[in-house]
């Protein structure tokens, strides 16, 4: 019987699947894209503080993956509203921060909780402030064709079928086998943007399980993998390619499709770290050598991992009491690595040397 999109898949088939994944063509791709991914895990090491290229990332990776949603924010304000995020109530601006939040509760949880759909339901819980429940019997969604209004899928219905869908993803993620992790990973993005669980916001979630099962996995220690900047510039045929594992049963231009994303943005992230490390590096020399009165490793780690800063983050952080606080970023302003600007009663300071690299 010919696929019809408007009827639900309920027979999407299980994992593992019967379909050859491991061909020539997939198996060499993989083996570059697993390459990359390593030296990419090695090179967060050339950091000093981790946290400066995790809390980069993940507003940058936050950013985009909304921006796929079409919830669109710029980087500036993104970095402003750090500065204060309780005070945040613009909309998309708070659902990027929530993404960030959320793909940092999954990663830190993972060292004491394994992968599972427990995880997913938190994970959605912190992304949307509200309870996550996956989709309830009967509960039927369609993806339409956003021009014409088409159908162009439906997923398998709600309650038992997609709890079974669900259930057989979470073994397939979690079990042991000798399937290369990237082409089981590939394999699980299909299939859980096939299931689509939840209601709205299944691609968000998608995209942070991706970053979360390499680092269960031990391919990544932190979630440095930018693959929403891969997807967004790919798009139609991220698309396509998804469709067409359905319609025409061929998974192996989705796999290589997805491992050749993971080789280019760990490429990508890996340049920008070495591009972090180096201009990391050159403040620190230009600040003993001009402000050695200010100067603390800990002062220009500060200003790494906060590329706005104010006065209350170096208290905060135990580095200054309020008025050498003041001080210390004046200094740096006057010996031009930050810019100072007013805002309402208070100082702020960018870094835009890094902001300019983080915007790349």
């Amino acid at each position: 019987m010919p696929f019809n999109p408007a009827i639900a898949y309920n027979d999407l088939p299980l994992l593992p699947t019967s379909r050859d994944i491991e061909t020539k063509a997939v198996l060499k791709k993989c083996l570059n894209a697993t390459r990359a991914l390593s030296e990419l895990k090695g090179a967060v090491d050339f950091l000093p503080d981790k946290t400066i290229l995790v809390n980069a990332i993940l507003l940058q990776e936050a950013k985009l993956s909304s921006g796929i949603e079409n919830i669109v924010t710029t980087q500036d304000e993104l970095f402003q509203a750090t500065l204060n995020e309780a005070q945040v109530t613009d909309k998309n601006i708070k659902e990027v921060l929530q993404y960030r939040a959320a793909l940092r509760y999954g990663f830190e949880n993972l060292s004491n909780k394994p992968l599972s759909l427990d995880l997913i339901l938190k994970v959605y819980s912190i992304l949307f402030g509200k309870a996550a429940n996956f989709r309830k019997p009967g509960e039927q969604i369609a993806i339409r064709n956003r021009h014409t209004k088409e159908i162009q899928y439906t997923p398998p219905t709600g309650g038992n079928k997609v709890m079974e869908k669900l259930r057989n993803l979470e073994q397939y993620l979690t079990q042991k086998d000798d399937l290369e992790p990237l082409i089981k990973m590939a394999v699980a993005h299909y299939q859980f943007e096939a299931i689509l669980p939840f209601t709205s916001g299944n691609g968000r979630i998608g995209r942070i399980l991706n970053d979360l099962f390499l680092i269960s996995v031990g391919l990544l220690k932190s979630p440095v993998l930018f693959l929403s900047k891969y997807i967004i510039g790919t798009k139609q045929i991220y698309n396509n390619l998804l469709r067409k594992v359905i319609t025409d049963e061929n998974i192996e231009p989705w796999i290589l499709y997805v491992l050749q994303g993971v080789e280019e943005m760990a490429l990508w992230t890996i340049e920008h770290i070495m591009e972090i490390k180096e201009l990391f590096d050159k403040t620190i020399i230009m600040s003993k050598n001009k402000a050695p009165d200010v100067y603390s490793k800990e002062l220009i780690e500060l200003i790494f991992r906060q590329p706005y800063c104010k006065i209350g983050f170096l208290r905060d952080f135990g580095i200054a009491k309020r008025q050498s606080a003041s001080k210390y970023l004046k200094r740096l302003e006057e010996i031009g690595i930050l810019e100072g600007e007013k805002q309402g009663r208070e100082m702020i300071f960018r870094h835009p040397a890094l902001i300019k690299i983080l915007q790349e």
